[in-house]
C-alpha cells in the first residue's frame, strides 16, 4: 500500500466484486457490493467481474492496480471468486451462504443487506485485512 501525502494513513484502494448470480443470494451481492461503494467502502467506479470473465484487458488492469480485491459470492460455488483467481488475483472472499443467508429462501430487503455489509466492515475492521 502506498501512504498518502499526509504521510499518515495507508492510501488503500479497493475494489468489490459481486457474483450477480440469477438466484436471490446473487441479488443480495450485488446490492451489498452497491451499498458498500456508496458508503465509500470500496472504489465508486468499480470494474466488472463480466468483464474479467471475457478477459477484456482493460477491466483485469483496474482488478490488478487496487490494493484490495473483495468478492462477494452468494453461494459455495464461488464463480465470482474463480474468475479473478484466473487471472491470478487472491481476493479476500465472502459467500452469502456461510453467513447465514439460504439460497432459495432469502428475501433480499434492505434490512438483509445492511446487515451482511456490517458484518462485511466489521471483519475488515476486526482482522486488519
Amino acid at each position: 500500500m502506498s501512504n498518502c501525502n499526509c504521510g499518515g494513513v495507508p492510501d488503500v484502494s479497493r475494489i468489490i466484486y459481486p457474483c450477480n448470480g440469477c438466484a436471490d443470494v446473487g441479488e443480495v451481492s450485488d446490492q451489498v457490493c452497491r451499498q458498500l461503494r456508496r458508503e465509500g467502502f470500496a472504489q465508486a467506479s468499480m470494474s466488472c467481474i463480466t468483464g474479467v470473465a471475457a478477459h477484456m484487458q482493460p477491466f483485469i488492469d483496474a482488478a490488478k492496480k487496487a490494493n484490495q480485491v473483495v468478492v462477494i459470492d452468494g453461494c459455495p460455488v464461488g464463480c465470482a471468486k474463480k474468475v479473478l483467481e484466473h487471472v491470478e488475483l487472491s481476493p479476500v472472499s465472502y459467500v452469502l451462504t456461510q453467513m447465514g443467508l439460504e439460497k432459495g429462501k432469502t428475501e433480499v430487503t434492505q434490512k438483509v443487506i445492511n446487515e451482511i455489509c456490517y458484518k462485511i466492515k466489521a471483519d475488515f475492521i476486526n482482522s486488519s485485512k
